[in-house]
């Protein structure tokens, strides 16, 4: 997916109604008590919990929810007994995909992942047929219109490469900053000591070769990501689907 393209189906996600937003916190609460439970319950020693406690709050998240999901991580309140697992599979017309989900139940998972996948053409795929088409790395968007004066590319792009990040990639709405898992937070947080403000920051799977369809077969993989991601115990679906501007315009004008 290209960054304007990406940084335009993050906001029409930030556009979700109350009653996906409830489901959203259920998704971060997940994450955040899963990093806690790898890594510990201080944010300032684990970096993975920080990610997950940050955009908790940029999603406004109540505090005592967060603090609730942490506990339940670190084994201060009981919780469901959760496993993280990636499935892999094919869109129709060859697009790849990832599906990250946290479920109590791994056999009602796959059954609803592959009952989506064969309704709309798709597949399910062997472990690592699809994971070799992605890099797992560090991905931080920021809007250029966010800061009050703007961004100094210039001056961003010499932070983050001397930090560490491996690419970076401007366009008119957005600028995207992409890193090995090694340097991320070295990266992160030189942007963030020079006072740069942040949209996204995660760790993502990222396409090595994006594909770029039709409108008709790129609105139907749309589809299928939407259908998976409105599963309860989906995180996050990664595929390789470049789309352009004008298709997701129609697509979140239809939406």
């Amino acid at each position: 997916m290209s960054g304007h393209s990406k940084w335009k189906t993050i906001q029409h996600k930030k556009a979700a109604t109350d009653a996906k937003r409830g489901k959203m916190f259920t998704r971060l609460a997940r994450e955040i008590a899963i990093a806690a439970r790898e890594g510990g319950g201080d944010p300032d020693v684990n970096f993975n919990l920080r990610l997950a406690v940050d955009k908790a709050k940029a999603s406004n998240m109540p505090k005592e929810n967060i603090e609730r999901a942490i506990k339940r991580g670190t084994g201060e309140l009981k919780g469901e007994e959760l496993a993280e697992v990636t499935y892999e599979g094919y869109a129709p017309n060859g697009i790849a995909l990832l599906v990250q989900v946290l479920t109590d139940n791994r056999n009602r998972t796959i059954s609803d992942v592959r009952r989506i996948l064969t309704r709309h053409g798709g597949t399910m795929a062997e472990a690592g047929a699809v994971a070799w088409q992605f890099d797992r790395k560090g991905y931080i968007a920021i809007v250029p219109n966010g800061a009050p004066d703007g961004v100094d590319q210039d001056a961003l792009f010499e932070v983050a490469v001397e930090a560490g990040a491996d690419d970076v990639v401007f366009s008119d709405d957005l600028v995207e900053v992409f890193a090995a898992i090694s340097s991320f937070q070295a990266v992160r947080q030189a942007l963030e000591d020079a006072g740069i403000a942040f949209e996204t920051v995660e760790v993502s799977m990222i396409p090595k070769t994006p594909m770029q369809l039709g409108e008709k077969e790129t609105l139907q993989v749309m589809g299928v990501i939407e259908d998976l991601e409105d599963l309860d115990d989906v995180q996050q679906v990664y595929s390789n689907l470049d789309i352009s501007d004008e298709i997701l315009a129609k697509y979140e004008a239809a939406a």
